[in-house]
C-alpha cells in the first residue's frame, strides 16, 4: 500500500472516530439534559407558604414564628376571595330555584379549584388526606392550577375530519353580572401574595419519607432499599464470580464438562432479566422459601444471579491478562498452586476484577424486572438492617416505573419522577467513575 493512501486512511479512520465520539456525547447530552433539569427541580424550586406549613406540621422543620406570620399574611389576602363566595351564596338565596340550580355545578367546580390551589376553605372540616389539607406547595404547579381556576377546558368536535380542538372558556363568563365576577381577576393578580413563593432548597428530598403516595416528602425508603438490594447482590455475586473465574482459568482443563459450564455462563448472560425475576419468585420464594414473601434477601439473590455471568467474565479476562511469567516465577520459588493464585495472580488482576465488579454493581442498581416479583413494594418504610431477611422494600427502579405509569396523579409528581431518575443515574455514573479511578490507582501502584 502506498504511503499516501495509508495516511489518507489513517486520517479517515481518525476523523470517523472523533465523529463517533462527538455523536455519542451529543446523544448523552440530549438524553441527560431533560433528566438533569427535571431532577434538579425536585430539590431547587419556588416553594409556597403551603410547603413551609407542610414542613412545619408534618416534618417539624422550619421557623414556627416566621411560618405562622407568613400564613397569617397569606390568609389576609385570601379573605376577599372567600368573602366573594359568601356574598354570591347569599345573593343566590333570593333567586328562583331554577337559577340556583343553574349555578350549583359551576360553583362546586369553582370551590374545588380553589381548594386545590389554596387548600381547605374557612370553616370546612380538615380533610384526612394530606394532599387535601394543603394548597399548592410548588409555584409551578400553582400556576397550572390557576389556569384551571380561570378557564373551563372543553373540546370542539365540530370538524368531523379532524381531532377535537382544545378550547379554554373563561370561567368568569359563567358568573358574569354576579358577585363572583370580580373574584377571577383578583385571584390572578394576587396569587403571589396568597401563596408567598420563595426559592427553596429541599435537601430532604433524599432523606425524608414519602407522604401520601409521594405527593409530599422525599425518596429515602426507595434510596435505602436500592442500596440494600445492590450491596446484597454484590456480596453474593462478587465472591462466587471470582471463585468461578479462578476455577475456569487456573484449574479447569479442556473437557466436555468445562465447555458445558462455560456455555451455561454465556447463556445466562443473555437471558432476559424478567426471566430471573420469575425464577426468583418460583424457586427462591415458592420452592426453597428463603422468605415468606417479597424480601430484600430474595431480591438480592435474584440480582446476584443476574450479574454473576458478568462478574465471572470480567474476572476471567482479568486473570487471563496476568502474564504467565508471574506464575512461573512464583512456582519456581516453591509456591504452591493455591498460594500462587492468592498471592500473585489475584493481586495482579485486582484492577480488572474490581472494575468488572463495580460496573456490575451499577447494573444491579438499575434493574427493575428481577425485583418486581421478589423484593419491590410500592409503599413502605425504611427498613432496619435485620428486616431485610423478611420484608420487601421500595426501590428506585420500581418506584420510577410505578410513579410514571400507575400513580393516580401522575402529572402532579413529575418532579418526584425526574428526581428519582436523576438520583439513579448519578448513582450509576458514580459507580462507573469509581471503577475508572480504582483501576487507575491500582494500575499506577502496580507499575510503581
Amino acid at each position: 500500500m502506498r504511503l499516501s493512501t495509508r495516511k489518507m486512511l489513517d486520517r479517515s479512520f481518525s476523523g470517523l472516530g472523533f465523529f463517533s465520539i462527538g455523536l455519542m456525547a451529543l446523544a448523552l447530552v440530549v438524553l441527560l439534559a431533560p433528566i438533569c433539569v427535571g431532577g434538579v427541580k425536585a430539590i431547587v424550586f419556588r416553594g409556597t407558604i403551603e410547603h413551609r406549613r407542610f414542613l412545619l406540621e408534618k416534618m417539624g422543620r422550619g421557623d414556627r414564628v416566621a411560618v405562622e406570620a407568613g400564613i397569617e399574611k397569606a390568609q389576609e389576602t385570601r379573605l376577599p376571595v372567600y368573602a366573594r363566595i359568601e356574598e354570591f351564596e347569599k345573593e343566590m338565596e333570593g333567586k328562583p330555584r331554577s337559577e340556583r340550580r343553574k349555578y350549583r355545578k359551576e360553583l362546586g367546580e369553582l370551590k374545588e379549584a380553589l381548594r386545590e390551589l389554596l387548600g381547605p376553605m374557612p370553616g370546612e372540616t380538615r380533610p384526612v388526606l394530606p394532599r387535601d389539607q394543603y394548597g399548592q406547595t410548588r409555584w409551578d404547579r400553582a400556576s397550572a392550577k390557576l389556569r384551571d381556576l380561570l378557564y373551563v377546558e372543553s373540546y370542539d368536535y365540530s370538524n368531523s375530519d379532524a381531532m377535537g380542538v382544545e378550547v379554554f372558556t373563561p370561567r368568569s363568563e359563567t358568573f358574569a353580572g354576579t358577585a363572583l365576577e370580580p373574584l377571577f381577576p383578583y385571584v390572578e393578580t394576587h396569587l403571589a401574595e396568597m401563596l408567598r413563593p420563595r426559592l427553596t432548597f429541599y435537601w430532604g428530598f433524599f432523606t425524608d419519607r414519602p407522604i401520601d403516595a409521594n405527593m409530599f416528602g422525599g425518596i429515602w425508603p426507595a434510596l435505602l432499599g436500592t442500596i440494600y438490594l445492590t450491596l446484597g447482590a454484590m456480596l453474593i455475586a462478587a465472591p462466587l464470580g471470582v471463585i468461578a473465574a479462578v476455577y475456569f482459568v487456573e484449574y479447569a482443563g479442556d473437557n466436555p464438562l468445562v465447555s458445558a459450564l462455560r456455555s451455561c455462563v454465556s447463556t445466562l448472560a443473555g437471558v432476559p432479566s424478567i426471566v430471573f425475576g420469575l425464577f426468583g419468585l418460583a424457586f427462591l420464594i415458592n420452592t426453597i422459601h428463603v422468605s415468606e414473601g417479597k424480601s430484600v434477601l430474595a431480591g438480592s439473590l435474584t440480582l446476584a444471579l443476574l450479574v454473576l455471568p458478568t462478574v465471572i467474565r470480567s474476572a476471567e479476562e482479568a486473570i487471563r491478562a496476568v502474564p504467565n511469567t508471574y506464575r512461573e516465577a512464583a512456582m519456581g520459588l516453591g509456591a504452591s498452586k493455591w498460594r500462587t493464585v492468592t498471592t500473585v495472580v489475584l493481586p495482579a488482576a485486582l484492577s480488572g476484577i474490581l472494575t468488572g465488579t463495580i460496573i456490575s454493581t451499577g447494573r444491579a442498581a438499575g434493574e427493575t424486572a428481577p425485583i418486581i416479583f421478589t423484593a419491590a413494594v410500592s409503599v413502605g418504610k425504611p427498613l432496619r438492617i435485620w428486616e431485610v431477611f423478611t420484608q420487601g422494600t421500595p426501590a428506585l427502579p420500581w418506584s420510577i416505573y410505578n410513579l410514571c405509569t400507575e400513580h393516580e396523579a401522575v402529572d402532579e409528581i413529575r418532579h418526584v419522577q425526574y428526581g428519582m431518575v436523576l438520583t439513579l443515574v448519578l448513582a450509576v455514573l458514580s459507580l462507573n467513575l469509581c471503577a475508572v479511578i480504582v483501576r487507575a490507582r491500582i494500575s499506577r501502584r502496580q507499575a510503581g
